[in-house]
Parts: structure tokens; C-alpha cells; sequence
């Protein structure tokens, strides 16, 4: 209930920040103190907090890249960015999320640039109430919200890491999850059927889905641990905010709960904010393993802090990308 008051009056937390909070005030404080030349890597960045938090970033002189499955989307908001900040340096490259051959070319690509890699924010995310599948069978929701951004995430860490090294910055990667990954219980977190979309609900796969980027998390976490690597990852939490998901959700619900409900919803630059927090914020320094929302430390559900669990996903995951690729390359 006291979360709930805090959030509904926008109270600051030990941050300082709460969820009323944008992101360019998040950032504002500390654009002076940022390292220069830094480079982030923002997937589904071509509209709502996604390209929010690219337009901040470049606004405070990090090199955006923006991983984007509609390139047309990718370059209108390119040029808005470089509109409003004339100086800012933005890359766009394309990737969809749901197809592995898609993420290995993107990553060829960017590795092919040689530039330095500080900050990863896996952001793209979908919602379907209906059951698709990828190029690869996988359910769709799966596929580009979870395993795509796993398998980005592998190709690209030991960049991170050695951009880390040779430049003594501190090097950041947030998952963008949500608070329903508290909604899945044990019993319905199989992989096996989430591959499949066995018994699909949208909602259910969508939380699903949210649940495996926290669990990814905290795997990772321990292994860049285990190898002393100055290297973070952390998940945040948006707040439920006006972007195309929630008008997919929109047919779930009546219209008149809708209505009322939307004006809960946080303002997009709301809902950028604890993704811009956690990716530039001094405050956070070293911090790693954790789960952010309204740009302060919260608690995920006792399944997503389940080490046994993240580590069982992540053998899972890397057992059927190891079987899949060496298919595509035989």
C-alpha cells in the first residue's frame, strides 16, 4: 500500500527520484560529470520509450545506436534527434529480434564498425493475443522479447567487457522487464512450452517473457562476477506507460476500465526514466544484479530472485541457440 501511495503521489525515493520523475531530469544533474565518448546500444528504439531514451542520451553526447526492425521508424527518429541536438551522433542498423540469423548479422555489422560499447539496453518488447511464431518456430513473444536479446547480449559481452578494460569506464546492461513477471507462477514457467505457445495466452506470454529477462540477469550477473569483469547488468521496470503495448492491451479490458486505468499511466519520458537512471546515474556505480523501478532499487517476485532457476534458463537457452545455429551453419 505505502509503494502504491508513493507511486500515485510521485514521491522520491533514496534516489531522489520517483515516478513522476522524466528522464532529461533524471539526467540532468550528472550530463556535466559523463565520461566522454561513450557509446549506448538501445534495441526498439524507433518509438515510445525506446526512442525516448535515445533522444536523451544523444542529448547528453552519448553516441546512440539504434537497433531497429523498421528502418523507415529508425531514420524519422534519427532526424529528430539530430534536429534537437544537431551534434549528436546516431547509427542505425537493423535487427529483428525474433530471427537468430538477424541478430548474428547485426551484430557482424556493428562489431564491424570498431567503436567502443558502454551501455546495452535491451528495450524491444511486443505484445500478440494471438499465437505467432518466428522464422525459427518459436513463439513470437518469446522469441524477440527473451531470446533474441539473450543471444545479443552473448554475442556482444565480450566487447562490453574489453571496452570496459581498455577505457577504466564502468560498462551497463539493463533489461527492460515488467512488474507482471510477478504474475507467472513456477508451475507455468516451462521452457519447453513457452517455445511452443502450449495453452498461448498473450498476457501470460508477455509476463513470461518479462520473467526470463530478470532471471537473465541474475545469471549473468554472477558469471561477469565470477570473471571480475567491470561489467553491470541490471533490469528496470518502466512503469505502466502510454506506448503502442498498452493500446495492444486495450481489447483485454473494457473501455471504461481502460479509461480510468489510463490515467494512472506514466507520460513516455516517465517511463524512460529509470532506464536513463540506471544507464548514466553515478549513484549506481557497481551496482549490478538488480531490479529498478521509478529509479530506485525494488523488489522483484521470490521466482525471478530463483538462482537455481536463472541458472537453469540460462543452460536452457544456450543448449537451444548452441543446437539451432550449428543447424543454420551445417
Amino acid at each position: 500500500m505505502k509503494a502504491t501511495l508513493r507511486y500515485l503521489a510521485g514521491i522520491a525515493g533514496p534516489s531522489g527520484f520517483g515516478s513522476n520523475s522524466t528522464a532529461e531530469q533524471v539526467t540532468q544533474e550528472f550530463s556535466s560529470f559523463l565520461p566522454s565518448n561513450l557509446t549506448a546500444l538501445i534495441t526498439g528504439a524507433t518509438s515510445g520509450i525506446g526512442a525516448e531514451t535515445a533522444r536523451v542520451l544523444a542529448k547528453r553526447g552519448v553516441r546512440v545506436v539504434i537497433g531497429a526492425r523498421d528502418l523507415r521508424k529508425g531514420k524519422e527518429v534519427r532526424e529528430k534527434i539530430q534536429k534537437e541536438s544537431p551534434h549528436a551522433e546516431v547509427i542505425l542498423l537493423e535487427i529483428d529480434l525474433s530471427s537468430f540469423a538477424s541478430v548474428q548479422r547485426f551484430c557482424s555489422e556493428f562489431l564491424g564498425l570498431e567503436i567502443p560499447l558502454n551501455i546495452l539496453i535491451n528495450n524491444a518488447g511486443m505484445y500478440s493475443q494471438n499465437l505467432e511464431f518466428s522464422e525459427e518456430k518459436i513463439e513470437m513473444t518469446f522469441a524477440t522479447n527473451y531470446l533474441g536479446h539473450f543471444l545479443l547480449t552473448k554475442m556482444l559481452l565480450e566487447k562490453m567487457i574489453d571496452t570496459a578494460k581498455k577505457t577504466g569506464i564502468e560498462g551497463r546492461i539493463i533489461n527492460v522487464s515488467s512488474v507482471i513477471h510477478s504474475w507467472v507462477k513456477r508451475s507455468c514457467f516451462c521452457f519447453n512450452d513457452m517455445l511452443c505457445g502450449k495453452n498461448y495466452n498473450g498476457t501470460r506470454a508477455y509476463a513470461q517473457s518479462k520473467l526470463a529477462t530478470i532471471l537473465h540477469v541474475k545469471e549473468v550477473d554472477r558469471q561477469l562476477k565470477e570473471r571480475n569483469a567491470n561489467v553491470t547488468i541490471n533490469a528496470v521496470h518502466p512503469g505502466i506507460v502510454k506506448t503502442g503495448i498498452i493500446r495492444a492491451h486495450k481489447g483485454l479490458i473494457t473501455d471504461s476500465l481502460f479509461f480510468i486505468a489510463s490515467k494512472l499511466l506514466k507520460s513516455i519520458s516517465q517511463g524512460a526514466s529509470t532506464t536513463c537512471y540506471v544507464a548514466l546515474s553515478r549513484q549506481i556505480e557497481g551496482e549490478s544484479g538488480k531490479y529498478y523501478t521509478d529509479c530506485n532499487d525494488s523488489n522483484c517476485s521470490d521466482l525471478a530472485n530463483d538462482e537455481s532457476e536463472a541458472t537453469k534458463l540460462w543452460n536452457d537457452t544456450h543448449a537451444l541457440l548452441h543446437k539451432r545455429l550449428r543447424q543454420e551453419t551445417n
